[in-house]
C-alpha cells in the first residue's frame, strides 16, 4: 500500500480535500526507503562496450547488428587501417563505377543543360545539391551566374576579357612594357592616355604618283559610266566572230537564211538519235533559241557569262561569241526577223545585241535582276520591251527613247514567264506566287487572276501552234494547260505527268504541228507526249545533268535542240 501511495500523482481536476487527507500523518504510517531488487550495474563497461562495438568493423559473417552502424562502420576494411587518402566511396564494396562510387540524383533537363554549358564556358558549376561549387573557377559573385541568366552584351564583354587576358598572358618584348616606347602605345590605343605619334608625311615616290593618279581616273570613269540604276561593272563588251568570212561572194551576211529553206513535211516525228553536240560552254547552258522562221542558227545562253550562236545546217560549229555580262545569262529572246536579240542577265542587265555584228544596240536596268525578256511580237511594236522582274515588276521600255513607259505592278513574287496570247493584245505572267496574272497590254491591271490552292509555281509557259491553249511546267511534276479564251479556264482533261521537274525551270515546248508536247526534267532526259491521249510517247536519255531547254526546229520536222547543266548542246534527228 505503501508503494502504490508513493506512486500516485494526483491529477489536475483534483480538490486540495484530498490532498490535505492523504499528506496528514493520521491517514498512513510512516514511509519507508525504497529498495530495487535488480543487482547494481556498471555504466561505464557498458558504455566503453557500446563504443568499442561502434569503433571497430562489422564481421561480416553476423546475420543481426543490434545498433545502427555509421557508413565508415560499414564500409571499413575488416583488417588492416583505411586508406589515409581514399573517400568512403572508393571502397571495394561500394564501387559502382570505375572511379568511384556514383549516386542518382534528380534533375532537370534545363538544370542539368544549365550547369552542363557554365561549366564549359565560364569553368564552374553548382552540384546537384546546390550547395557547392564545382570546378577550376569561382564565380565572382555571391550568386553565381551561368550562361542562360547574362545578357548577350555580358557575354561579348566576358569574351573580349578572356582574349585580352590571353594576349596578356603571351611573352612580351621589353619595348612593350616601357611607355615611352612605340610598342607600347601599339599595344595601348584604347588608354586614354595613350598618344598619337605625329609623323611628317612621307614624299611619294614617281611610280606611287603615277599610279595613284591612275587610280583616280579610273575610279572617276567607273562613276561616270555607271550613273545609272544598274550594276557597277568593269565589264567590255565585246564579240568575236569564228566563221570564215562575215559577208559572202554576193554581199550577203552569214546571218541570212538560204532561200531554199522551207518545210519538207508538215507532219512532226519524234527523234531518235543524237546526230551532233555542240561543246563551247564551260559552264551549263541556261537556254536556246533557233532563228526565227528558218532555224539556221541556234542562240545559246549560258552561266559562263556568254553568249554563243551556232550554224545548225552546214558546219555546224560557233558562229559568233557575245560578251557583255558580267554574271550568268539568265533569258535570250530573238526579235521577229532574227536580226537583233535581247539578253538578261544576274548582273541586272538587259542588252539589246546585234546579231549580224555583235555591237549592243542599247543596254536597260532597273537594278534589280530580269528573270524573263520578251519584245512585243506585232510588227510595228517590235521597238516595246517587256521584262520580268525580281522585284515583282513587269517593266515595260520603249527602246526607241530608253525610258520606261509602263509597270505592271500586282504580283506577290518574281515573275518568270511573260507569253503574249489573242493577237497580242493580252499577255500571261507566271510568278512565284503561284498564280497566273493576264493583263491588256499597255493597261497595268490584271483582267483575269487565276490561283488556288492546288497550284504550284510555273517557271515555264509555251503557246500551243493554234494559239487556243498554253502549256504550263507546274512544280508538282506535271504540265498543266490552260485556255486562251476568254475565261482562262484549266482544261482537267488534259494533264502531262511522269517527269521529274521539281525545283527546275525546264522549258516547256510543242512540236510546229501541235501533235506533240515535250520537255527536259531534272534527271537529264527529254519526255514526249502525245497532245491528243496525254499518253508518254518517248523519252531520250539526253544530258548527265539537268535538261533545261528543249526546242523543236521550226522547218526540219523530226529534227530537236536540247541543252542541259553539263554545258552540252545536243542535235536530236
Amino acid at each position: 500500500m505503501d508503494l502504490l501511495r508513493s506512486s500516485y500523482a494526483p491529477g489536475e481536476g483534483e480538490g486540495e480535500d484530498e490532498e490535505q487527507a492523504l499528506s496528514s500523518p493520521e491517514a498512513s504510517p510512516p514511509r519507508l526507503p525504497s529498495k530495487s531488487a535488480a543487482p547494481a550495474v556498471d555504466d561505464t563497461a557498458l558504455a566503453l562496450s557500446v563504443a568499442a562495438s561502434t569503433s571497430r568493423p562489422l564481421d561480416p559473417s553476423l546475420h543481426l547488428v543490434p545498433f545502427n552502424p555509421t557508413a565508415d562502420q560499414l564500409w571499413a576494411p575488416v583488417l588492416g587501417p583505411q586508406h589515409p587518402h581514399a573517400p568512403i566511396s572508393s571502397a571495394s564494396g561500394n564501387r559502382n563505377h570505375k572511379l568511384g562510387h556514383v549516386e542518382d540524383a534528380a534533375v532537370l533537363p534545363f538544370l542539368f543543360d544549365e550547369q552542363y554549358n557554365t561549366f564549359h564556358r565560364f569553368g564552374y558549376a553548382a552540384d546537384p545539391s546546390g550547395l557547392h561549387i564545382v570546378g577550376d573557377k569561382q564565380p565572382q559573385a555571391p550568386e553565381p551566374d551561368t550562361v542562360y541568366n547574362l545578357a548577350p552584351s555580358e557575354h561579348k564583354r566576358r569574351r573580349l576579357q578572356s582574349k585580352t587576358e590571353d594576349a596578356d598572358q603571351e611573352t612580351l618584348p621589353p619595348e612593350a612594357k616601357n611607355p615611352a616606347s612605340d610598342e607600347w602605345i601599339l599595344r595601348n590605343k584604347q588608354s586614354p592616355w595613350a598618344g598619337k605619334k605625329e609623323a611628317p608625311p612621307a614624299e611619294l615616290t614617281e611610280e606611287q604618283r603615277q599610279y595613284a593618279e591612275a587610280h583616280a581616273a579610273k575610279k572617276a570613269e567607273k562613276e561616270a559610266r555607271s550613273e545609272g540604276k544598274g550594276e557597277k561593272s568593269d565589264m567590255v563588251v565585246k564579240s568575236t566572230f569564228h566563221g570564215k568570212e562575215e559577208k559572202d561572194y554576193q554581199g550577203r551576211s552569214w546571218i541570212t537564211p538560204p532561200k531554199d529553206a522551207k518545210a519538207s513535211n508538215e507532219r512532226c516525228y519524234i527523234p531518235k538519235r543524237c546526230v551532233h553536240e555542240w561543246v563551247g560552254h564551260t559552264k551549263g547552258v541556261s537556254a536556246i533559241r533557233f532563228f526565227p522562221k528558218y532555224g539556221h542558227l541556234l542562240l545559246s545562253a549560258s552561266m559562263d557569262c556568254k553568249i554563243k550562236i551556232w550554224d545548225v545546217l552546214e558546219s555546224k560549229t560557233c558562229m559568233r561569241t557575245y560578251m557583255g555580262h558580267s554574271k550568268a545569262v539568265r533569258d535570250i529572246s530573238f526579235s521577229n526577223d532574227g536580226t537583233k536579240f535581247l539578253s538578261a542577265g544576274y548582273d541586272r542587265n538587259i542588252q539589246y545585241w546585234d546579231t549580224e555584228t555583235g555591237q549592243v544596240i542599247s543596254t536597260f536596268s532597273t537594278g534589280k535582276v530580269p528573270y524573263v525578256v520578251k519584245l512585243n511580237p506585232d510588227e510595228d511594236k517590235q521597238h516595246i520591251l517587256l521584262a520580268g522582274m525580281s522585284d515583282k515588276k513587269i517593266v515595260q521600255w520603249d527602246m526607241k527613247s530608253g525610258q520606261i513607259t509602263q509597270e505592271y505592278d500586282q504580283h506577290l513574287g518574281a515573275v518568270n514567264t511573260i507569253t503574249f496570247v489573242d493577237n497580242n493584245r493580252r499577255f500571261v505572267t507566271s510568278s512565284d506566287d503561284k498564280s497566273l496574272r493576264v493583263w491588256e497590254f499597255g493597261i497595268p491591271v490584271v483582267i483575269k487572276y487565276i490561283s488556288e490552292p492546288h497550284m504550284h509555281s510555273m517557271p515555264s509557259i509555251s503557246l500551243h501552234p493554234n494559239s487556243n491553249w498554253l502549256a504550263a511546267q507546274s512544280l508538282d511534276n506535271q504540265i498543266l494547260i490552260y485556255s486562251t479564251k476568254e475565261r482562262f479556264q484549266l482544261n482537267k482533261k488534259k494533264r502531262f505527268a511522269g517527269h521529274i521537274v521539281a525545283g527546275y525551270a525546264c522549258q516547256v515546248n510543242f512540236s510546229p504541228d501541235g501533235r506533240f508536247v515535250m520537255s527536259g526534267d531534272g534527271e537529264g532526259s527529254c519526255w514526249f507526249w502525245d497532245w491528243k491521249s496525254c499518253r508518254r510517247f518517248k523519252t531520250l536519255k539526253c544530258h548527265n545533268g539537268v535538261c533545261i531547254g528543249c526546242e523543236w526546229h521550226p522547218l526540219e520536222t523530226s529534227k530537236v535542240a536540247t541543252c542541259g547543266w553539263d554545258g552540252v548542246i545536243k542535235y536530236w534527228d
